[in-house]
């Protein structure tokens, strides 16, 4: 059997738990992120690693289907349970095959498997069959906008029939792909404060902000974020702080009181006239145009 073919039913045909609203989802959609990693070059060796970093991919794909579920998505159990399914050998830390989920912390890909992820033909039909196999409408509207992919024709037939609902999830779709590029980009440091933190249960510290807001622009363009610790997040928002053309940070002086009892901490003013942290390529540095309209709209000036 052709090597394409067999991997196209082995993933139409995964072995899952029927779960009250329908297919559980972690398999298919953390196969949809490691389809992203090599896509993008993230995945350089057949071992893949249970890291924060996948862990908060899979929880911004996982919030395509967040409404269906109690339960957060915890990437551990799609990590461990698709060697079931033959994609991968679960290991442990020490590289030894393990049977225990909680011991999971790499994973050794099938080699055809790994190698055929490294055409773009099969990315691509291993992405529709995924989405078109194990999603409902609304979610496979999503999941295409996240993928930065055309919705195929079923979806289009569906569109028309509710297209508001669909067109939402579209948008929480380029909503999640507008975090997981903006998070990346700074590699989950926090832009003002440098901080980081991740855990494997997807969970940062670490937002992607829009710098012109998202209620008034609409624009999910990743140079129109940066990425912000929750305290820097909020006081971005209140325009207690912007930036100026070349990235220097202007505070609102007089518009706020702040005190710090841990000298080892520094306060918002003190970051003023600092330039911000910015990412390794230039290309994904934030747009003048969006850092104006900051400036001009939501920053406390005088």
């Amino acid at each position: 059997m052709d090597k394409e073919v067999k991997w196209l039913k082995i993933i139409a045909n995964l072995n899952f738990y029927k779960a009250k609203h329908g297919t559980a989802p972690h398999k298919p959609l953390l196969l949809l992120v490691v389809i992203d990693l090599v896509e993008s070059g993230e995945l350089a060796s057949e071992v893949l690693e249970l890291t924060p970093r996948l862990a908060f991919r899979f929880s911004s794909y996982g919030s395509v289907v967040a409404y269906r579920r109690t339960k957060p998505l915890i990437v551990r159990y799609p990590f461990f349970h698709l060697s079931s399914d033959g994609f991968w050998t679960a290991l442990d830390k020490s590289m030894n095959q393990t049977t225990e989920r909680e011991r999971v912390h790499f994973a050794a890909l099938e080699g055809d498997f790994y190698d055929l992820l490294h055409d773009g033909e099969f990315r691509n039909k291993a992405r529709i069959l995924l989405i078109s196999t194990y999603f409902q409408a609304a979610e496979r509207a999503a999941l295409y906008a996240l993928a930065n992919m055309p919705v195929p024709d079923d979806d289009e037939i569906a569109k028309q029939v509710d297209f508001e609902s669909l067109n939402e999830a579209e948008q929480k779709g380029r909503e999640a792909r507008f975090r997981i590029s903006v998070l990346y980009n700074y590699d989950f440091v926090c832009s003002l404060t440098g901080y980081r933190l991740t855990t494997t249960e997807s969970e940062s510290i670490v937002d992607a902000a829009h710098i012109h807001q998202f209620s008034n622009s609409r624009n999910n363009d990743p140079r129109n974020g940066l990425a912000l610790c929750k305290n820097a997040h909020w006081l971005f928002d209140s325009g207690l702080w912007t930036l100026t053309d070349q990235y220097n940070v202007i505070v609102a002086k007089g518009h706020f009181d702040e005190e710090c009892l841990n000298p080892g901490i520094k306060k918002l003013v003190d970051y003023h006239g600092q330039r911000i942290r910015l990412p390794n390529n230039e290309s994904n540095w934030p747009d003048p145009k969006y850092i104006k309209w900051h400036r001009d709209h939501c920053f406390k000036s005088g």
